[in-house]
């Protein structure tokens, strides 16, 4: 049996996560490993499994669904799933998988080499479907893929999000591809097969358990250089690819909820422990995932017009109207600048457009560009 075949095999006999196997194949190789789980001298708690395997109908099962099996050394392999097998364990599940199989046109490597992870309650409010859907289409839009684990809620929205952005999206499968699940999200996969990629640890025709969705979390974190949380309860399964991202010594994100927000709980805590980073939006992403060197993203300036002038200035201007005339004399005493410099202070104001001289007096001009609607609640008689 070659190292394929061999690949293809322990991934039909022992279970994904199986760390101790995973060890096994690291030193001695599959090949080596799957004559031992044959012998019976050395019997394994997979044994009967390998002895019941018919590899030629998983073949024929990949064939007929038109799957594909990859390895390592494989053009398509993530070189990131190598991290793997050297992370501390996450409830006793470890090891790199020993080969994967993937539907869709997309190759799994090139799709991942600019990608994150996002993920989330199944039980997602109106807000974090919302959040979800524009962050993945957002990241679409700069070339991002996204990965995420094709379940209800959160997932399914961040792979709407990146196929309306017709961005590549990857969802990775806890069960055989013959089948994904959940149904319920069976058009939304098609459509992620279609433009994207499906990916399974597990070959055509079985089912998920609990036990695979959590060694499946363990891909989803190590695929991408970064894994966002969006929303999550206490208690909820979506911590776990967190924890997996951290193992992995993958960048952690969480976005904000409302503060009384039960399904936001976990973001929110991850943020207060310093166990993520704030995430608010794409250009918070891209600063942490971009290339060394990028220029940091752009974002609105602070900066206002009123926070050039000096203390006269502001004086003189906070004195004026946004409506009516108002003569030097008064100018000069509501500010308490004397007149002599209150009249080459507003020289100097109307010279930078702030201020209107009438043929009665004085008055504000519009509100600068960006300074609009202040601290004052519209009033724009003052700008600062």
């Amino acid at each position: 049996m070659h190292e394929r075949e061999a690949r293809m095999a322990l991934c039909c006999a022992v279970e994904p996560g199986s760390r101790d196997l995973a060890a096994l194949v690291e030193r001695h190789g599959a090949e080596a490993v799957w004559r031992s789980l044959l012998t019976p001298t050395s019997p394994s708690r997979w044994t009967a499994r390998a002895h019941r395997l018919d590899l030629a109908d998983v073949r024929r099962a990949t064939e007929r669904y038109r799957l594909r099996f990859v390895i390592p050394g494989d053009d398509e392999w993530p070189i990131a799933l190598g991290d793997l097998a050297g992370c501390e364990p996450v409830q006793d599940l470890g090891g790199a998988p020993f080969g994967l199989w993937l539907k869709g046109q997309v190759g799994l490597s090139d799709a991942v080499q600019r990608a994150v992870s996002i993920v989330g309650a199944r039980a997602c409010t109106a807000y974090g479907q919302t959040v979800t859907t524009d962050l993945a289409a957002g990241l679409g839009g700069h070339g991002i893929t996204t990965v995420s684990g094709g379940a209800y809620g959160i997932d399914a929205a961040a792979h709407t999000g990146a196929l309306a952005a017709d961005a590549t999206t990857v969802a990775v499968m806890a069960g055989g591809l013959d089948k994904p699940y959940p149904s319920g999200n069976s058009a939304l996969l098609q459509r992620v097969a279609n433009h994207g990629l499906l990916v399974s640890e597990l070959p055509p025709c079985e089912h998920p358990t609990r036990v695979r969705f959590l060694s499946r979390n363990r891909l989803i974190a190590a695929l991408t250089p970064a894994t966002i949380l969006v929303e999550a309860a206490l208690r909820s399964g979506a911590r776990n690819t967190v924890s997996w991202a951290s193992a992995c010594q993958r960048v952690v994100m969480a976005v904000p909820g409302p503060v009384y927000s039960a399904a936001s709980a976990t973001p929110h805590r991850l943020i207060r422990e310093a166990e993520a980073v704030l995430c608010t939006g794409v250009e918070d992403v891209l600063e942490l995932v971009g290339p060394l060197g990028r220029r940091p993203a752009h974002r609105p300036s602070q900066h206002r017009t009123l926070d050039d002038l000096s203390p006269d200035e502001l004086a003189v201007f906070e004195a004026l109207p946004a409506r009516g005339l108002v003569a030097s004399g008064e100018v000069s005493l509501r500010a308490g600048v004397p007149l002599g410099s209150c009249l080459g202070v507003l020289d100097r104001l109307a010279g930078r457009g702030l201020v209107t001289q009438g043929a009665n007096g004085w008055r504000l001009t519009q509100p600068p560009p960006g300074d609009e609607g202040g601290d004052n609640g519209g009033d724009q008689r003052r700008l600062g």
